[in-house]
């Protein structure tokens, strides 16, 4: 199984939101950026994530507004994180365990990336490709 390191990309861009913004903010910025959840900094550290999740079962079912609300009311504090040398299948059963769709990567404090549960299964399809391949060749006897 490949580690964490092996699959980001290069050009993985981190979006970030503080944790004093408005709830509307986030939900704007995800909206324009195409993610489904923020990573939230203070003085560069990271203090918890926000999602479409947080969003709709903390503010949009309570009855919250999202103008008002700061990012801090509804965000998971401490979130699970993993190292960039983590092997992809524990982050396949932390995710699946926890019930989370991300997982921020850091080393040695410093924020390297977004993992998402998509990032991890076209891994896993490619592997899987991959694999198909080695065994239609080996059943046709030619080498790989």
């Amino acid at each position: 199984m490949k580690k964490v390191n092996d699959i980001l990309s290069s050009d993985s861009t981190i979006h970030t939101i503080s944790p004093d913004s408005t709830v509307w903010d986030a939900i704007k910025l995800m909206t324009d950026k195409g993610v489904g959840a923020l990573l939230v900094t203070e003085s560069n550290k990271l203090v918890g994530i926000i999602s479409e999740r947080d969003y709709m079962r903390k503010v949009a079912l309570m009855g919250r507004a999202s103008q008002t609300t700061q990012v801090r009311e509804i965000m998971t504090p401490e979130p699970f994180t993993v190292s960039p040398d983590q092997s992809t299948e524990v982050c396949m059963q932390l995710m699946t365990e926890k019930r989370i769709r991300h997982l921020p990567v850091v080393d040695k404090g410093k924020i390297l990336a977004m993992l998402s549960i998509r990032d991890l299964l076209e891994n896993i399809m490619e592997e899987q490709k991959h694999l198909i391949e080695q065994l239609e060749q080996y059943i046709r006897g030619e080498s790989y």
